[in-house]
């Protein structure tokens, strides 16, 4: 599956668009992320354990997002956009959503 931000793929003709595909996933934070956070805020550097469950959200909501494109028979997914939205304090929604095309 090509996945792509852009509107065109290069060298590719897209023959068919099928619709909108989407993905999300919601999580919420662990309490002990939440005190090494405090910790961090102090001394600085980076919250590892948020970088990891952010790359882990956006990796699932791909996925879901290609499965929903798979289900329509697309071969490409083109234009993809992240959004992400505060849903409840400590809880977010990832959500991805491009365009399901077929290509030749």
């Amino acid at each position: 599956m090509i996945i792509t931000t852009t509107d065109f793929i290069p060298s590719k003709n897209i023959i068919e668009i099928l619709g909108v595909v989407q993905g999300s996933t919601v999580r919420v934070k662990h309490i002990g992320h939440e005190l090494l956070t405090a910790l961090k805020s102090i001394i600085g550097g980076e919250l590892c354990s948020y970088t990891r469950l952010i790359t882990e959200s956006r990796e699932q909501a791909i996925q879901r997002m290609i499965e929903d494109a798979n289900q329509m028979g697309a071969d490409a997914i083109i234009n993809v956009r992240f959004v992400t939205a505060e849903i409840t304090t400590g809880a977010a929604e990832i959500l991805v959503y491009g365009t399901a095309v077929k290509i030749a």
